[in-house]
Order: C-alpha cells, then sequence, then structure tokens
C-alpha cells in the first residue's frame, strides 16, 4: 500500500503544472502506481509495507531529525573534513560500532546518514545484530562508542523509524 500511494502522489506530483491534473493523468497514475506495488511485492516476499510508513507525525519527526540535527552535522562535518584536508591530520580506519538497531527502516536510515556526512562512510552492516563497520576519517579510539563515531543520529534513527 505504502509503495502504491508514494508511487501514484510523485507521478502526480511529476505531471502537475500548476493548475488542475486532468482527470486521464489521474487514470495513468492509477495504473502505473497498480504496476509498481504489484512488481515490488511479487520481487520481495521478506519485506512488507504497512500504513506506518504513512503516519504523519513518523514524517515530521523524519523532517526535524533532516533540517535540525543531521543539517547541523552536516555543516559541522564538512568544515571538520576542509580543515583536516587541508592540515593533513587524518587518521582514517574502519570501526566497528554496535548500534542496538533492530528495525531495517532505523538501520537504513542510520546508515544513510552516516554515509552522507562527510568523513564517514558506511562500509558493512550486520542484519541479525545491527553492527555496523564504518570508514572514519578520523579514529581516535578503535573501539569507539556510537556517539563518537555518528552523534545523536543512532537516537533519531530509532525514534523515527523504529
Amino acid at each position: 500500500m505504502f509503495v502504491f500511494v508514494l508511487s501514484f502522489l510523485m507521478y502526480l506530483l511529476l505531471v502537475w503544472s500548476g493548475e488542475g491534473i486532468p482527470p486521464v493523468e489521474i487514470g495513468i497514475g492509477l495504473v502505473l502506481a497498480t504496476v509498481v506495488a504489484v512488481s515490488v511485492r511479487s520481487r520481495s516476499n521478506a519485506r512488507h509495507f504497512g500504513l506506518a510508513g504513512l503516519n504523519p507525525v513518523r514524517w515530521a519527526g523524519f523532517l526535524y531529525f533532516l533540517f535540525g540535527p543531521f543539517l547541523w552535522a552536516l555543516i559541522k562535518a564538512n568544515i571538520d573534513v576542509a580543515i583536516r584536508i587541508v592540515t593533513g591530520k587524518i587518521n582514517p580506519g574502519i570501526v566497528e560500532v554496535d548500534t542496538g538497531l533492530h528495525g531495517e527502516m532505523a538501520k537504513t536510515l542510520l546508515a544513510n546518514a552516516i554515509t552522507l556526512t562527510p568523513g564517514t562512510l558506511t562500509v558493512d552492516v550486520e542484519d541479525d545484530s545491527g553492527v555496523f563497520y564504518v570508514h572514519w576519517i578520523n579514529v581516535t579510539d578503535p573501539h569507539p562508542s556510537g556517539e563518537a563515531v555518528y552523534g545523536s543520529f543512532g537516537e533519531w534513527a530509532r525514534k523515527v523509524a523504529q
């Protein structure tokens, strides 16, 4: 259902010209959204999309995370990486971090937040345990806490997606 709604709304957004949307376009959108939803469901029996993804409270929390803590961390990380490049003070390495996350959506959100932040890159995720392997530009501790590597992202992933 989630994929259907998302596909349909995306199609309507793409064909909208600022005026009304013709009924023929709505029909085409319904057909295409149905095809996409059925094809996604038939390809993956392990993943079931529910109505939890349409919860407005979750979306509001995600948008707050995106334009609040994540944007601020992104700005700080860009400045930090720029300074490290100019000064040459880097100590790169791969560290193992136990996130404590169990939901697929939460793990995905955290892995993407880590990867999108300059200076860190999610290399691998162990599905069963929630352990991440992260390439970090400044390894100060070979066994760091999650807070040291990705800040408050883990708590936000838990709040928004789990």
